[in-house]
């Protein structure tokens, strides 16, 4: 979920022939997935630079990319996507002739999430498009519970930090108040209030979540 509602997934098609564009879009608007069309990469790559700075991406998104384009291709508008890594939130599908399919396959190897050769299957692509979008909502459901987290570890006092820092470790309270030269009441407090600001019961979920947060 977003802040302001239900996410709402975009396919961006970026492609510079129009047939393809529209037919494209009436296909996604038949699986009830929306769409913007871009007639060219440099046009695509503008609307990204229209961004406010620090814009994150909140709502699961996918490209479906030509691999051939005038002036900027597909496979250049991948790199300018690399270097602002957005390929993991915003998986890219190139769409590809039979001649690129070498292009494609080392695309993929590079990050790209998948390519399809032209003519292509409908239902296929639709298929893919899906995962894709899939994929995308992961990767920002995950980092949205890293935000969070790391919320929550803002809040904790220097004090509380020490102590969750032990507790992690597996030391006893006789132990973390003997290191930290406190009571052991002390360090009980202390205690409860980190994992009612981390939201957990035990120092285990605790240890978990920092661990899988990579944290």
């Amino acid at each position: 979920m977003s802040p302001s509602g239900p996410s709402i997934p975009t396919v961006y098609l970026v492609d510079d022939e129009d047939v393809l564009r529209d037919a494209l879009a009436w296909l996604l608007r038949s699986r009830r997935l929306l769409s913007e069309g871009y007639a060219s990469a440099e046009a695509f790559e503008a609307m990204l630079d229209k961004r406010p700075a620090g814009w994150t991406q909140r709502d699961p998104c996918c490209l479906l990319l030509d691999v051939r384009m005038p002036g900027m291709s597909g496979l250049a508008l991948f790199d300018r996507l690399i270097e602002r890594g957005l390929i993991e939130q915003m998986p890219v599908i190139f769409l590809t002739g039979h001649a690129d399919v070498p292009t494609a396959v080392s695309a993929v190897k590079r990050g790209a999430f998948d390519f399809v050769e032209k003519p292509f299957s409908d239902n296929a692509l639709v298929d893919r498009v899906e995962q894709a979008l899939a994929h995308s909502a992961g990767v920002l459901a995950a980092r949205r519970g890293v935000e969070l987290v790391q919320r929550r570890l803002a809040e904790l006092t220097e004090r509380e930090r020490d102590v969750m820092r032990l507790v992690i470790e597996g030391r006893p309270n006789k132990l973390i108040a003997d290191e930290l030269d406190i009571s052991v009441r002390t360090v009980e407090v202390h205690r409860s209030r980190v994992f009612e600001k981390m939201d957990v019961k035990s120092a285990v979920e605790l240890a978990n979540l920092l661990r899988d947060l990579r944290l």
